[in-house]
């Protein structure tokens, strides 16, 4: 089973959109169905099945405002390294992991 993030992300003006990813493969949509769809074609997938987990991205007991900040700063980091063909530190890479693994389990 291929395991996708569906993340919203905000341009220079506030516009949302979603981001979508899927290993090396990522898509943008205005909503994070569009964003799905278009990742789904990439992965070339025939026949689609899922398990979707949808997390409101308020602050919480167990995700708090800061630590969001933080993952927003992290994922824009890890992007922009991948964009350069780089990757993140060590440090900042097992961060990354840590923060994944607690939103996704």
């Amino acid at each position: 089973m291929t395991t996708v993030a569906i993340l919203p992300i905000f341009d220079a003006d506030g516009e949302k959109t979603y981001r979508a990813i899927a290993g090396d493969k990522h898509s943008v949509g205005k909503t994070a169905g569009q964003a799905l769809d278009a990742l789904t074609t990439q992965l070339g997938e025939t026949e689609f099945s899922a398990l979707l987990v949808i997390q409101n991205f308020s602050p919480d007991p167990f995700f708090s405002a800061k630590q969001q900040k933080r993952l927003l700063e992290l994922m824009s980091l890890w992007r922009s390294a991948r964009d350069q063909g780089q990757g993140l530190t060590p440090k900042q890479q097992a961060e990354l992991d840590t923060f994944l693994w607690e939103c996704f389990i």
